[in-house]
């Protein structure tokens, strides 16, 4: 068993998300392929390590065991990937293709890291999530990083970090925002194909909103920095502009007290980034030396 880490990977994985179907969503692979590896564990070792319980996992006293050794080797076999990378340290531009949130206001603040992580060159390519999907089919990229997947055969789906979509103004609006404040409003949309007006129109369902459409909308744009430079050049008096977008898009202006953000009340609009690649790439060294660094990001 200890010549094929993967498994031990996925034992590993398991008791950091204190979930199989958590652990399956990370590894980008199904449930019972992770239920079925934990067993062959267990199996080898003749005794079960991993009790399942209604709010998670529980390790037994032989999983402790287990979790203390597997880490050791983790450890070494992440610091022998370091040195084979050394080794090959190839010379070509490792490419990301990034949806718009992601390339222009997630990836950029983290990418010089990146380039010394791997000791390559890094650049990116930003469009909407349907185009980097085919342009990771294509080989065009090396990894994707998008809103929402877009499953299709031979890539490899990985959940990353959790995204928010929040209203934001140039004026100061209520930080929890009623029903009624919505349709108060004059509106900047995003356009229809938007996975984030899908969201949006998925939570206005729930309130009894049909979409945007249903308040004051005063234009429609097509991606998040023209969302942004619309409403920051809103008139700051009189009726409020307002629209939605990431949280990341803005974090800066809402620190520095430009713009300001708000949350529909008692509801939340949240969303998981995923990161693809190619099946073919599974053991690539660079491939994996980059997901692991994806996953040290704490935003």
């Amino acid at each position: 068993m200890l010549s094929d880490f993967t498994k031990l990977h996925t034992f590993l994985t398991v008791v950091k998300e204190k979930s199989f179907s958590k652990a399956s969503a990370k590894l980008g692979i199904s449930q019972p392929a992770v239920t079925q590896q934990i067993r062959f564990i267990e199996d080898y070792l003749d005794t079960t390590v991993v009790d399942r319980k209604k709010n998670g996992i529980r390790l037994t006293k032989e999983g402790e065991q287990l979790l203390s050794i597997a880490q050791k080797i983790e450890k070494t076999v992440n610091s022998a990937e370091q040195d084979l990378l050394k080794i090959i340290n190839k010379d070509i531009t490792f490419i990301f293709g990034a949806s718009k949130v992601i390339g222009n206001y997630i990836l950029p603040t983290f990418l010089n890291e990146i380039k010394e992580k791997i000791n390559n060159d890094v650049s990116i390519n930003v469009d909407i999530s349907e185009e980097i999907i085919e342009q990771l089919l294509d080989k065009k990229v090396d990894m994707a990083l998008i809103e929402s997947p877009i499953f299709k055969d031979g890539i490899i789906y990985r959940e990353w970090i959790e995204d928010e979509i929040i209203v934001f103004s140039n004026q100061k609006i209520p930080k929890k925002l009623k029903d009624e404040d919505l349709v108060s409003y004059k509106w900047v949309c995003r356009d229809k194909e938007s996975h984030t007006r899908k969201l949006f129109k998925e939570t206005l369902d729930s309130i009894g909103f049909t979409d945007c459409d249903s308040f004051d909308v005063s234009s429609v744009a097509s991606s998040p920095t023209t969302i942004v430079q619309t409403v920051l050049h809103s008139p700051k008096d009189g009726i409020p502009t307002v629209s939605i977008v990431s949280k990341y898009a803005i974090e800066d202006f809402v620190k520095a007290g430009i713009l300001f953000d708000a949350k529909i009340s008692t509801l939340k609009m949240k969303r998981k980034l995923y990161i693809a690649y190619l099946k073919d790439r599974k053991h690539d060294a660079f491939i994996e030396n980059v997901v692991n660094y994806l996953n040290t990001v704490k935003r």
